[in-house]
């Protein structure tokens, strides 16, 4: 099953995570950056597994954020 791993703390909030896929991704109200949602927290890393039929457009989010800090596995 693929996962999204996100590394929050390297985070510039840019916000394109969550317009691209709201149903993954918040933007915290506290600090600007983006959360993924339902993640298990694994040092500094969130990880969240998702369906393999959303893998491919996940890829496409990741490949937009600007500081390459989304990855899909």
């Amino acid at each position: 099953m693929p996962k999204i791993i996100h590394t929050r703390m390297k985070c510039i909030g840019c916000g394109v995570c969550h317009e691209k896929q709201p149903e993954y991704w918040r933007m915290s109200k506290k600090d600007g950056k983006a959360t993924l949602l339902n993640a298990e927290l694994k040092k500094d890393k969130a990880i969240l597994s998702i369906p393999e039929s959303e893998a491919d457009f996940s890829r496409s989010v990741a490949a937009d954020c600007p500081v390459k800090i989304i990855q899909v596995m």
